[in-house]
C-alpha cells in the first residue's frame, strides 16, 4: 500500500525516526473537567482547562513523537509543544448521544478536516464508540459515518486515525463477564475498520484483554478470564486481521498496568506499531494541579509524568515500524 504525499508527511511528522507513534494524549475534555471539578470542589473554567493541557504539552512532548489534542481547549498548548512533536487533533465532541441505542457519536460543529488541518494538525483523529454485537441498523449507520469522514481526510491528504472502544450496554465494562467477550470486540472492530473502504490509515485500538484478568501478571486481580497463555494468542489474533498500522491506547489505566501491558504485547511478538497514551501519564497529576495550582502541576509533570512517559516509552522498543506496511523506505522517511 502506498500513501498519497499529505497522508505520508503527516505519518511521518507523528513518528520518531524508526517509524513508531510514541504519542501523547490529552484530548479529554467532558471526564477531565469532570475530574478536575471533583479534586478542586467547584467550577473549572476555560482558561483552567487551557492551562492544565498546556502544562502536560509543554513538558510531556521533548520525550513524545505527538501530542493529541482537542480543538475547543487544546489549541494555546498546541502552540507550546516542543519543535519535534507533531500534532494530532480530535474531530468529534465530547461523550455521545444517549438519547438512543448505540452510543453515537457527532462531529465538532465548527470544524472539519480541512480545518483541522488549517490550524496545523498532521493528523485527525476519531473516537467511535463500536461493539460487533450492536443491532445492524446501528453499525450500518457507523460505518457510514466513517466512510464520509475517511472521505473527507482524503479529499484534504491528511491521515486519519481512527479510535475504537467496545462497549456493552448494562454491563460493568470493568468486570469478569465484559473481560471475556472483549477480545472479540477488538478483533472485530479491528477486522472491520481496516478495511480500504474506511480510508482509515491508523488504527488505534485497545489492548484485547483486560490485564486485570489474566492471570500470572502483576496487575492480576485474582480473578480469571484467561491464563496468559491465552492471553498472548487473543494478542495474535487480533493483531492478524489488521491490515493497516495499529497503535494501542491506554484507556485510563495506571501507568503500571500500562506498562505491563506493553510488556505483555512485546512478550507476544505482535507487530504493533506504537501508543496514544493519555492518562496513564498524567492523570495522577488531577489532584496536584487542583488543590495545589499550576506550578505544583508543572514540578509533578517534570518529576512523576516524565518518568511515567520514559516507562512507556521504554516499552517501545518493543513497537515495530509502519514503514514497511506503506512501502516506505526508512532512507526515504528520513528525507
Amino acid at each position: 500500500m502506498k500513501l498519497t504525499p499529505g497522508k505520508l508527511a503527516g505519518l511521518q511528522r507523528v513518528s520518531d525516526k524508526r517509524g513508531v507513534i510514541a504519542a501523547a494524549a490529552m484530548d479529554q475534555r467532558g471526564s477531565l473537567q469532570k475530574s478536575l471539578a471533583k479534586e478542586k470542589g467547584g467550577d473549572i473554567t476555560d482558561s483552567m482547562m487551557e492551562e492544565f493541557k498546556s502544562l502536560v504539552t509543554e513538558v510531556l512532548t521533548p520525550h513524545a513523537s505527538a501530542i493529541l489534542l482537542d480543538p475547543e481547549w487544546g489549541l494555546p498548548a498546541a502552540k507550546r509543544r516542543a519543535k519535534n512533536a507533531g500534532l494530532l487533533l480530535a474531530y468529534e465532541k465530547t461523550g455521545y448521544d444517549k438519547t438512543g441505542p448505540g452510543r453515537l457519536g457527532d462531529l465538532l460543529d465548527h470544524w472539519s478536516a480541512r480545518r483541522l488541518k488549517e490550524v496545523g494538525a498532521d493528523c485527525v483523529k476519531i473516537l467511535l464508540y463500536y461493539t460487533p454485537y450492536d443491532p445492524k441498523d446501528v453499525n450500518d449507520k457507523k460505518h457510514a459515518w466513517v466512510e464520509r469522514i475517511g472521505d473527507e481526510c482524503r479529499a484534504n491528504d491528511i491521515p486519519f486515525f481512527l479510535e475504537f472502544v467496545g462497549y456493552e450496554e448494562g454491563t460493568d465494562e470493568k468486570g469478569v463477564d465484559y473481560a471475556k467477550k472483549k477480545p472479540h470486540i477488538v478483533t472485530e472492530s479491528m477486522r472491520e475498520f481496516t478495511k480500504d473502504r474506511y480510508g482509515v490509515d491508523v488504527l488505534k485500538v485497545e489492548v484485547p484483554v483486560n490485564m486485570e484478568f489474566v492471570e500470572g501478571t502483576k496487575s492480576f486481580g485474582g480473578q480469571k478470564a484467561y491464563t496468559k497463555k491465552e492471553a498472548i494468542e487473543l494478542f495474535h489474533k487480533a493483531a492478524s486481521v489488521a491490515t493497516k498500522p495499529f497503535i494501542y491506547l491506554s484507556a485510563g489505566v495506571s501507568n503500571a498496568e500500562f506498562s505491563e501491558t506493553l510488556e505483555l504485547a512485546g512478550e507476544t511478538g505482535v507487530k504493533f506499531n506504537g501508543v496514544l497514551c493519555g492518562r496513564a501519564t498524567w492523570k495522577e497529576g488531577i489532584p496536584v494541579y487542583a488543590k495545589q495550582g499550576p506550578a505544583a502541576f508543572r514540578k509533578w509533570l517534570e518529576t512523576e509524568g516524565v518518568k511515567n512517559i520514559e516507562n512507556v516509552n521504554e516499552k517501545l522498543k518493543a513497537a515495530t515500524s509502519w514503514f514497511p506496511i506503506y512501502d516506505v523506505e526508512p532512507a526515504m522517511a528520513g528525507a
